[in-house]
């Protein structure tokens, strides 16, 4: 079995972006193994996408910026199983789709980096969402503003990835 098929990490960009982003290409630099794939669409389309793409991959780290995060929470409570931790930037955890899941919880690690600033998806309502929901999180509040463009590079993504394998 080749090493993309267990323990891969996976990046999700957001509705406006794509591997092309900021943060795609931060990833592809400093973690060439990354899965990041391109999205388009509506929502039902885009998790279509990343069903078939994750179909054979097990002990997943999914990281989801935005709509991206969004859809990394709703995969991962459709695939509980096959992921080993989520991270979530920004998150729209307030958007309609996630509405059925906002009763359930998710044990898994889940780590939510939201900034202070953020006017798109207001940080205080997704805390309490993520808070609900994920009993195994780790919420920070970062000075930002959504795109978390000034503080995004300072996360430690090598202690957050390195447990990924």
């Amino acid at each position: 079995m080749d090493s993309t098929e267990k323990n891969p990490a996976v990046f999700i960009h957001g509705q406006e972006s794509s591997s092309k982003g900021a943060k795609g290409l931060f990833f592809k630099e400093h973690f060439p193994e990354m899965i990041i794939p391109d999205f388009t669409g509506d929502v039902p389309s885009r998790m279509s996408k990343l069903k078939r793409i994750l179909s054979d991959k097990t002990g997943i780290t999914m990281i989801g910026s935005s709509l991206g995060g969004l859809m990394a929470a709703l995969y991962a409570f459709q695939n509980k199983n096959r992921l080993k931790k989520l991270i979530l930037l920004a998150p729209a955890l307030n958007l309609p789709e996630f509405d059925h899941y906002r009763k359930r919880t998710l044990s898994l690690p889940a780590y939510v980096f939201h900034g202070r600033n953020d006017e798109l998806i207001p940080a205080r309502h997704i805390q309490e969402i993520a808070k609900t929901v994920f009993p195994n999180l780790t919420f920070t509040l970062l000075d930002d503003d959504h795109r978390l463009s000034s503080t995004f590079t300072s996360i430690d993504w090598p202690r957050l990835l390195e447990s990924k394998k």
